[in-house]
């Protein structure tokens, strides 16, 4: 069976991912696989708009396929890893600049590359049900697939926060962080095809959705904004986690333990990148520097033993290298953002 269920259905092009069982996590096959279905459609005169879904009642993506990654990694192989980024990155930046109404359903979980695969798209819709996370500085990585821009560039310290914690929000968090657009209740996701078919351009997608929206909830994250923009404003995590301390609410040292779990080199890669994303304003080169910073970090050691503690022996309780904040230098770090290659990023030839 393909993992990604790929079909005509009238106007819509209908992309499906197939993999309940692994919660929908994408590999390099099922990115080609997208890829191919929006270059094929983008010229197809037939084809007025793309609807992007999951299959199971679980969630719409989990992420990438981190464990075939580090099986690639811990065979000392870097060639799979690149070439799922490539390919990945390559996918986020088309969804990113297509011309006909991409519809994405980020019903359920949605995490890492599946809110690569979502929150890039023309027309983004959560529901009650939605929870998301860029939990990579959980597992030696940090937030990816354009992540660096998303969270960059989200009001305020606010991505910071969600970069820094790996924490998860939901569907209402989603929309007020500007990584989803609106919210459709979950037993109405089915009613989408059919209120789509009559849609001719992307103006009339939300209209056409109207009788299926609903209003979220109040972002529980915009509700702490005040406190995390002041504590998350630092130019240093040290400098952070000493704001969060001070501050001594519940919620700010609940924030603070979070950070200190995770890996000391992916949080000040993280900071620096987003940082930088500010600075680039646009996807395609925070891709780019993306591309950059994966390709190395994915062979690191902090890496594999990110995903062994949470993936395959999961003990979840992973050895950093180094382990502290202290003993990671400016030089290192740096390290991460001196690399000529990129991905080959360009919207206008893109798909």
């Amino acid at each position: 069976m393909s993992l990604v269920d790929i079909r005509v259905e009238g106007p819509l092009g209908r992309i499906s991912l197939t993999r309940p069982e692994a919660l929908n996590a994408i590999n390099l096959p099922m990115v080609q696989a997208i890829a191919n279905a929006l270059r094929k459609w983008v010229s197809d005169p037939q084809i007025r708009m793309i609807l992007m879904d999951g299959a199971g009642p679980r969630g719409f993506c989990a992420g990438g396929d981190i464990r075939g990654l580090y099986d690639a990694a811990k065979a000392g192989d870097p060639l799979p890893a690149e070439a799922f980024f490539r390919n990945e990155y390559v996918l986020n930046a088309a969804i990113a600049n297509y011309p006909k109404p991409v519809i994405v359903l980020m019903d359920g979980i949605t995490m890492g590359g599946g809110i690569g695969l979502g929150s890039h798209a023309s027309h983004r819709i959560v529901t009650e049900r939605s929870m998301l996370a860029m939990p990579e500085v959980c597992i030696g990585f940090y937030p990816d697939v354009g992540g660096t821009f998303l969270l960059g560039t989200a009001p305020g310290e606010l991505g910071t926060h969600l970069a820094m914690t790996g924490e998860r929000f939901d569907g209402s968090d989603a929309i007020a962080c500007n990584l989803a657009d609106r919210m459709v209740a979950s037993p109405d996701l089915v009613k989408i095809p059919d209120l789509l078919r009559n849609v001719g351009t992307g103006d009339a997608v939300w209209p056409a959705l109207e009788s299926v929206m609903i209003t979220p909830k109040e972002s529980a994250i915009v509700a702490a904004k005040s406190w995390i923009d002041q504590c998350y404003g630092m130019s240093a995590v040290e400098d952070i986690l000493a704001a969060l301390e001070t501050l001594g609410t519940t919620a700010a040292l609940e924030a603070r333990a979070k950070i200190q779990k995770n890996c000391p080199t992916s949080l000040k890669v993280t900071l620096r990148a987003l940082r930088q994303a500010r600075n680039l304003g646009r996807l395609e080169p925070c891709l780019g520097q993306e591309f950059q910073i994966s390709r190395k970090m994915v062979m690191t050691p902090n890496f594999m033993e990110g995903v062994r503690a949470a993936v395959v022996d999961k003990d979840r309780n992973p050895s950093w290298s180094p382990p502290r904040l202290e003993d990671v230098t400016a030089e290192s770090v740096a390290s991460y953002f001196q690399d000529s290659a990129d991905a080959g990023l360009n919207p206008r030839t893109a798909p």
